[in-house]
């Protein structure tokens, strides 16, 4: 992806700006996020990871969902691979990946929701999600040790969840009375999971047509008028909007699936996805931020009528870590000065109400006013992933940006690696 060098008294105060923001969040991510979890989510005793954390990181609940499993240990290796190697990063790593691998799939290789401490099922549930982050994980673990077997179990997963994807019964799923529509999250996944595999297997043109379908998948949910992306779309292109599911916004998942957009670009350049793509973390900025209380509103109906989960109003923590690593991508990206503000906004807003000084990490989920509704550092559904995957992954990009300008020859044209 080019990024517009243009020398200049501004770009360099931009810079700046962005450097300081990179360091911020370096030291949050090596003194607050990377500790509590190292501290108190290692089950040492049976493997895996605790995920239901209280705000001092006491273990609430010792079940181990799949889910969370799979992106910790992503996240312990993505740190190794891409952050520092820490031989305390691949461990923990390790005690995840051997977990997942003794007790995580059942003789048909579908992937539990939920297990005891000591590994025992629980909870099947039928939908492939589960089955992404641990295919995910146990890629980028096998990056990390060079275990090529982790890596072809990795690959024959992801083959599997295509599968799933495209024919739901085969996890147990009844087929839907409802004319065919697919969901924004089907196609987010395969992105995600594509443009890991590429990074290993560029040349595979099986996945790069997954991705390529993906994204075109993405793209249909695209709402020109409001430039956002749709939780659902039917496939023929005829409008869903005679229902609450086929209104319902969910601005962190359209600013999620901008950003994957983006770094599609990478493998499959398209000046018009790119555009797409940058309009959409506008759009979704613009109108999924609460105009009262600030923040981004955790779900929404474009028309302005009842949604049905009573959550909706809330603010959560992943929501804003997208938008954050969104705009910082995007202010590299363009150089344009508006995403600055973005992120001064968000970054404001953010530092205000999730972070905790005290104990560490942050706090996930807060009224519409922004007050804590729940103390506790983790759960069934926050784990280690959205809060150090946008704390490292948007300081390296500005770090990564600045050693290369340091470098380039005049006239030369960069890329942001993404």
């Amino acid at each position: 992806m080019s990024i517009n060098n243009n020398p200049g008294k501004k770009m360099k105060k931009n810079a700046i700006m962005l450097e300081n923001y990179a360091r911020r969040y370096r030291r949050e991510l090596d003194e607050s996020v990377i500790p509590f979890w190292l501290k108190h989510s290692l089950d040492r005793e049976c493997g895996g990871y605790f995920t239901c954390l209280e705000r001092d990181g006491t273990v609430y609940d010792t079940r181990k969902y799949m889910w969370l499993q799979g992106r910790e240990v992503w996240m312990f290796a993505r740190l190794f691979n891409e952050w520092e190697q820490r031989p305390e990063y691949l461990a923990a790593a390790a005690l995840g990946a051997d977990f997942i691998r003794r007790y995580g799939r059942d003789e048909q290789g579908r992937v539990y929701f939920s297990l005891t401490r000591a590994g025992r099922p629980i909870h099947y549930q039928r939908k492939p999600y589960g089955a992404v982050f641990v295919m995910m994980g146990m890629l980028e673990y096998g990056r990390a040790t060079g275990d090529e077997p982790y890596i072809a179990e990795a690959e024959a997963l992801f083959w599997k969840i295509v599968e799933w994807i495209k024919n739901p019964p085969l996890l147990g799923r009844s087929p839907s009375g409802e004319a065919p529509a697919s969901s924004l999250a089907d196609h987010m996944v395969l992105m995600s999971m594509a443009m890991e595999l590429l990074r290993l297997r560029g040349g595979d043109q099986r996945i790069r047509k997954v991705l390529a379908e993906a994204i075109a998948g993405a793209v249909r949910h695209y709402n020109p008028k409001r430039r956002i992306l749709m939780e659902r779309a039917l496939l023929d292109g005829s409008d869903l909007g005679d229902t609450p599911d086929g209104r319902l916004f969910n601005p962190g998942h359209s600013i999620e699936v901008g950003w994957f957009l983006l770094h599609a670009q990478e493998f499959l350049p398209d000046d018009n996805v790119r555009r797409l793509a940058l309009e959409t973390i506008e759009g979704s900025l613009e109108l999924g931020w609460d105009k009262e209380f600030g923040g981004l509103w955790y779900l929404m109906d474009i028309e302005e009528k009842p949604v049905l989960q009573l959550e909706h109003f809330m603010k959560l923590w992943w929501p804003h870590t997208e938008a954050l690593y969104a705009v910082i991508l995007a202010a590299l990206l363009t150089n344009d000065p508006k995403w600055l503000a973005l992120l001064k906004k968000l970054d404001g807003y953010t530092w205000q109400h999730f972070p905790d000084p005290e104990y560490g990490e942050w706090f996930g989920y807060c009224d519409r006013q922004g007050n804590p509704t729940h103390t506790c550092k983790g759960g069934n559904y926050k784990g280690f992933f959205h809060i150090p995957r946008f704390l490292m992954m948007s300081a390296r990009q500005v770090e990564i940006k600045r050693s290369r300008d340091k470098l380039r020859v005049k006239g030369e044209d960069h890329q942001c690696v993404v």
